[in-house]
């Protein structure tokens, strides 16, 4: 990479020395800040058939994105009396709050003609005012790691961070001439495109690998391992035809299911291992050791114990879709109760091996019974009744090993592929991160 010949200190600890030919300037004196949408209600957003409609620039179009997306914008109801800041191209766009460090104070550029839209109302917008700064090269200026740095650092606020606007005017700029910037702004817009083409195949490769570990499972807990077995037909339709030695059985025939424990609120955080909901609905195996605690009797934890072999299902939730969501245990957690937002289906002895339980009951085909059942029943809780109707596809229990057996191979090679493409992704973001920084910093130059 070429250097520059002679740096000088930019008076920034976070951005450090800088080409010597560099100037200083602080945002305020370049442009000026303007506010979002005012005065607005919610009845106001987003109605279907309404003449007065207008676009506007939501929160997530800025959060998500370098440059603002036009295919995404919403809408708002603007009378015709209203004096509200419409947006320009060449426009900068700044996230005031924030649930997170992550987002706030993140800046965005508008490079398109937009005729009345406008910008929601948790944003402000600035319009360059001083044609000697092209809009592109300073984004980016904002969004490498020391200008982040600087922004991020000036928020506060406890359930929400939020930035003053005397803090965002204040922001000390470092730049070259305007011919400099525009060279590293197509500089950076090209080496940017690649890298994120990169990123986008590398991610294409994850949802695949994702997808075919549903459909390899699904396949494989209902036809089995061996490809020449005989077939019979389930009398499932999802499940379809299974090796003729198999059986379909309901869960009711195979074991027994209880809800979990109920507690006041002021019974939580101290006492015994309490295994939660999120507990379940994140894990194909349940923890070794679960974070939360109640304070369970000695009854309690006969009754709602936690045993290897157990499987617990997800019983309440806002949609269908997270309910029934199986977790299965594979070494018993002592002493440990389960909340009353799950079932905990306990099958008899020799029945089924927890190996292939693990698999079988999160896969994606039981998906299809619980939809449809529930649509039927409710869409807010599954009952000990419903749980008890789900056909099971059972091998006999050592074919339930080998399948165990060859499931857990199969994920480790898949699991070891996929830990290696998150490992390139990041390191590729980590990268896009670094050039950009070193770019706009002038420790790297361009042409």
């Amino acid at each position: 990479m070429r250097k520059y010949e002679k740096y000088k200190n930019s008076g920034i600890e976070w951005v450090g020395e800088i080409p010597e030919h560099w100037k200083s300037i602080r945002l305020k004196y370049i442009g000026d800040l303007y506010g979002g949408l005012s005065g607005k209600s919610g009845k106001d957003f987003n109605q279907d058939i309404n003449e007065k409609n207008k676009p506007f620039i939501p929160f997530v179009n800025i959060a998500n994105n370098t440059v603002i997306d036009i295919e995404k914008l919403q809408y708002v109801v603007i009378e015709d009396t209203e004096k509200q800041n419409e947006v320009n191209k060449g426009d900068l766009f700044f996230m005031m709050s924030s649930e997170n460090f992550d987002d706030v104070g993140k800046s965005t550029v508008l490079l398109d003609n937009l005729e009345n839209t406008y910008l929601n109302s948790f944003c402000k917008g600035f319009h360059f005012t001083n044609n000697n700064f092209n809009s592109v090269f300073i984004n980016y200026l904002l969004l490498s790691k020391p200008y982040r740095s600087l922004v991020q650092i000036e928020a506060n606020g406890f359930t929400r961070l939020n930035l003053k606007i005397d803090k965002i005017k204040s922001i000390p700029l470092r730049y070259p001439p305007k011919k400099e910037q525009l060279e590293i702004a197509n500089y950076l817009d090209e080496k940017l495109s690649e890298i994120d083409e990169l990123i986008y195949q590398k991610e294409n490769l994850l949802q695949f690998y994702n997808k075919e570990k549903k459909v390899v499972i699904n396949e494989i807990v209902t036809k089995g391992i061996n490809p020449d077995v005989n077939l019979k037909n389930s009398d499932v339709e999802y499940i379809g035809q299974i090796p003729e030695h198999w059986s379909i059985k309901k869960l009711r025939y195979l074991g027994v299911c209880s809800n979990g424990i109920s507690k006041s609120g002021d019974q939580f955080g101290f006492g015994f291992p309490f295994v939660s909901y999120s507990d379940v609905y994140k894990n194909l195996t349940l923890p070794d050791f679960v974070d939360g605690l109640v304070n369970s009797s000695d009854t309690d934890k006969i009754s709602y114990s936690v045993i290897k072999g157990d499987v617990l299902f997800t019983r309440t939730s806002e949609t269908v879709e997270e309910i029934g969501i199986a977790s299965t245990c594979v070494k018993t957690i002592k002493d440990a109760v389960f909340a009353g937002f799950l079932i905990r289906f306990r099958p008899l002895s020799n029945v089924l091996f927890d190996g292939f339980s693990k698999y079988y009951f999160s896969a994606q085909i039981h998906r299809r019974f619980f939809v449809k059942e529930m649509n039927l029943v409710t869409r807010a809780s599954l009952s000990q009744e419903l749980l008890k109707r789900l056909p099971v596809a059972l091998p006999p229990i050592e074919e339930q090993k080998e399948i165990a057996k060859y499931l857990d191979r199969y994920l480790l090679e898949v699991d070891s592929k996929s830990a290696k493409t998150k490992k390139l992704i990041a390191l590729l973001k980590e990268y896009k991160t670094g050039l950009i920084s070193d770019v706009v910093t002038g420790k790297i130059k361009v042409n």
